[in-house]
């Protein structure tokens, strides 16, 4: 199917309201974008985002599916930001996991769930154990206070406010118009003809079409999480590190021009609010025993933000199709995994569009439902 000339409303301009409305522009579609928040994408979980591309490091907490769509996004994201005007950080040096001697058991365990799943999964690259010497020359300005580590090859990330950046200066020159502090529920516009199909991208912003669904099943919620951002030059990280700590196992993951982004906390609750005394100093006091230099750092930002997720903190995608009604798509429930998973999201989405069907999402187990059980998507 050609989108040349359709007409399709997205409504929600984090993440994959932008990589939807991006990719059909780009394929002749006419696109108007809907948000309740400004072109920042301030009121998102995008904007908090460490945006770490880890599958291998996720397979420990995390579903097979969610694995595999993230194997399968790291290549794509690379090809998607070599498409931008705009330059957008990304780097793919792996991931570094550290510990403190006491905690040697925890990583133990750890290091075995990831030895299992790299056999279980031959897309991921097996964790290479680093003793003294290999540790100085992987990352020399942790190897003072860590005489052994876990490097996961291929792992990546990018600079999260750098793509949104980048998404919305695209848009604006492929022409979709995009309507800002604008909150409207997307079965408003089903009624209008005019639109080829209608997708849902509003993150927590769609609770009530998920929780309107038989029994429950689909209730959407938020989960807090507290990020802060500093300005350390006297840190010289080559690549995201995380801490293994039973009860705070944190990540650091270096930006350009000495930025670090820390986080580590999930918390069930839908709270906005400011982050907690004690998560800050939990947070702080982490990251000092990695490297002692983050002492004189800045605290840039102490952000919070809920991340959406479903019952079963897996994505899925559902269809509408009502007679008289223009079709409506919902997506959500990308959880902590956004970045990490959202290009095979996005091609899932877009096979849907164009044959009402995709491999894409067989393949990688992700899930969609069609709730009115009829043959074809906007067909």
């Amino acid at each position: 199917m050609t989108f040349a000339n359709k007409r399709f409303a997205i409504v929600g301009a984090g993440l994959m309201g932008r990589l939807l409305s991006l990719s059909l522009a780009k394929r002749g579609a006419k696109v108007e974008l809907f948000d309740k928040g400004d072109a920042r994408g301030n009121e998102s979980a995008a904007r908090v985002a460490a945006a770490m591309l880890a599958p291998l490091a996720e397979s420990a907490i995390t579903e097979d599916s969610v694995v595999r769509m993230g194997v399968y996004s790291l290549p794509r994201w690379k090809a998607l930001i070599e498409e931008l005007s705009s330059p957008v950080f990304f780097q793919q040096d792996g991931t570094l996991i550290l510990w403190h001697r006491q905690d040697a058991a925890e990583a133990e365990r750890f290091t075995s769930h990831l030895d299992k799943n790299s056999l279980h999964n031959s897309q991921l690259s097996p964790p290479r154990r680093l003793n003294a010497q290999e540790l100085l020359d992987f990352e020399p300005s942790v190897a003072e206070r860590f005489t052994q580590g876990l490097y996961l090859p291929n792992e990546g990330q990018l600079d999260n406010r750098q793509l949104l950046d980048a998404l919305l200066s695209e848009l604006d020159t492929l022409g979709v118009s995009c309507h800002w502090n604008t909150e409207l529920d997307p079965e408003a516009l089903r009624n209008d003809s005019g639109y080829h199909c209608i997708l849902d991208c509003r993150g927590n912003g769609a609770k009530d079409a998920w929780s309107s669904h038989t029994n429950n099943i689909r209730s959407l919620r938020g989960v807090r999480g507290e990020v802060i951002r500093l300005y350390a030059p006297e840190v010289k990280l080559r690549r995201p590190t995380r801490l293994i700590h039973p009860r705070y196992p944190i990540y650091i993951a270096p930006k350009e021009n000495d930025v670090y982004v820390v986080g580590a906390t999930e918390i069930e609750s839908e709270d906005l609010s400011p982050m907690s005394v004690r998560s800050a100093m939990e947070l702080l006091s982490a990251v000092y025993t990695v490297h002692s230099g983050f002492a004189e750092s800045r605290i840039l930002e102490m952000a919070t933000q809920c991340r959406p997720t479903l019952k079963n903190n897996l994505p899925e995608v559902l269809i509408k199709k009502e007679k008289g009604l223009t079709d409506l798509i919902l997506i959500n429930g990308l959880y902590r995994h956004g970045f990490m998973i959202s290009p095979a999201v996005l091609d899932a989405t877009i096979e849907l569009l164009e044959s009402g069907q995709s491999n894409t999402a067989l393949e990688l187990g992700l899930s969609v439902t069609n709730l009115i059980h009829e043959a074809g998507v906007c067909a």
